[in-house]
């Protein structure tokens, strides 16, 4: 019997005596069906190394591995700039019931987007960040998925939530941190969450919702219920610690968790060529051991097919899945960010006018005879009114009740917190001219 194999054996005697609450023996005696041809001896003298963790094979030839020998990985795509499918076998077949929605969902946010960002430039809200330019891999994403599958959103997947039934009143209510808000006014604008979609509350730190990801992944592992996580995050995020452990926790105990990485070009103001050398982020599959695809981000087909087919090996096989979509980010970063001082408007105009995901799916309908110009002007039309409507009546509503400050942290509220709270009331009354208390639900 080999060294190793006695150590080994030695061990596991011991964890049983220990969890007998037993003494070992001072004498070791090993049974012979513990003894493995296989041993570490001899699988020495075959002709592979067996070195823990990983697969090589010995080589007498000094050679580095050099990242520029080898192609990009390959963007999968389903149609071309002009809307039309280029394999058939390709085609998801979507009905057209299935398209349109696809499409208006598609349009409605982007209406959304232009009246939101308006508002925040004439003072009416605090922050926007819009989505031009990376409809199609909302849409193409939530449209793949289960409803009951849990989502964690980084900051730019409205459309996700738009596709979920999130209506465009919870938008404008969260964008206003109005009394109808469902975080009750507590989180900047675009931080959006729904339980009831499950859809877990966004937040600004980057990449914190990756291994918060793996972790609901692996609860639901656990649980075996029959669903996954998926979780959105850009190329830039990918950049962070956070990302390595969840993609290396989620891969090493196989959690049901698809990554969906939205590259858009830029992170903020850093382009792509500053971020990272490698080849995207899709070549960090492998050295993770996780199946992997890219994927035409601008084809909502295209998003449509990996991700369905990425979700089915996570449930079925409960293992994860790293998908990388590659798209552009057509706007600025956020209502913070002015674009054009680090890219051209060239570039940008490239993007909008020649590779759009709306106008590629528009196309699409055409040819189709789906959907005609007199359709269109008229969905537009009726977009830009439900969006306005929603806007009305958000703008009209009072802020929340300053005592949900203290609320729904605690069960039952500590005595210090209730301090706090009846110092907030004490103050507030003392020198209430100099509080907008008027734009606020009253304090009980």
């Amino acid at each position: 019997m080999s060294l190793l194999s006695q150590r080994c054996f030695r061990h596991c005697c011991r964890t049983f005596f220990h969890l007998g609450r037993a003494r070992p023996p001072k004498t070791w005696v090993v049974p012979v069906a513990f003894i493995h041809e296989d041993s570490l001896s001899s699988r020495l003298s075959e002709d592979k190394p067996v070195f823990p963790g990983s697969r090589s094979s010995w080589t007498e030839k000094l050679e580095f591995l050099e990242p520029n020998r080898y192609e990009g990985i390959p963007v999968y795509r389903v149609m071309n700039t002009k809307g039309e499918v280029i394999d058939p076998s390709q085609d998801p077949k979507l009905d057209k019931d299935m398209v349109l929605k696809m499409y208006e969902r598609m349009t409605l946010l982007n209406t959304m987007d232009k009246i939101l960002y308006e508002c925040q430039r004439q003072g009416r809200i605090s922050f926007y960040m819009t989505n031009y330019g990376e409809e199609g891999t909302h849409i193409g994403s939530a449209a793949a998925l289960d409803p009951k599958d849990l989502i964690f959103g980084q900051y730019r997947e409205a459309g996700v939530l738009m596709w979920r039934g999130f209506s465009l009143e919870s938008f404008m209510n969260q964008c206003y941190s109005n009394a109808d808000d469902i975080g009750k006014g507590r989180q900047m604008p675009v931080h959006y969450g729904s339980k009831e979609l499950n859809f877990v509350t966004i937040s600004s730190t980057l990449a914190t919702q990756m291994p918060q990801a793996s972790g609901a992944a692996y609860a639901i592992k656990r649980s075996h219920t029959d669903k996954c996580v998926m979780c959105y995050f850009g190329e830039g995020a990918a950049s962070e610690g956070d990302a390595h452990a969840a993609l290396n926790f989620a891969a090493v105990l196989d959690c049901p968790v698809l990554f969906f990485c939205r590259n858009n070009g830029y992170a903020i103001s850093t382009p792509t060529q500053d971020q990272y050398k490698g080849d995207g982020i899709a070549s960090r599959g492998s050295g993770y051991g996780m199946t992997t695809a890219r994927v035409d981000g601008n084809d909502v087909f295209a998003v449509y097919n990996v991700v369905k087919a990425a979700r089915e090996i996570a449930v079925r096989e409960s293992r994860p899945v790293l998908i990388e979509a590659m798209t552009y980010r057509i706007g600025h970063h956020s209502t913070s960010d002015d674009s054009s001082a680090y890219r051209s408007l060239d570039e940008v105009s490239y993007w909008d006018k020649q590779d759009h995901p709306i106008s590629r799916l528009r196309s699409y309908m055409f040819k189709q005879g789906w959907w005609s110009e007199d359709q269109e002007k008229a969905w537009m039309k009726e977009s830009r009114k439900q969006v306005m409507e929603a806007f009305s009546k958000a703008e009209k509503r009072k802020k929340p009740n300053p005592d949900l400050l203290f609320t729904d942290v605690y069960d039952t509220i500590p005595a210090q917190l209730k301090k706090q709270h009846q110092e907030m009331r004490e103050h507030v009354n003392l020198y209430k001219e100099h509080y907008p208390l008027n734009n606020h639900e009253s304090m009980s």
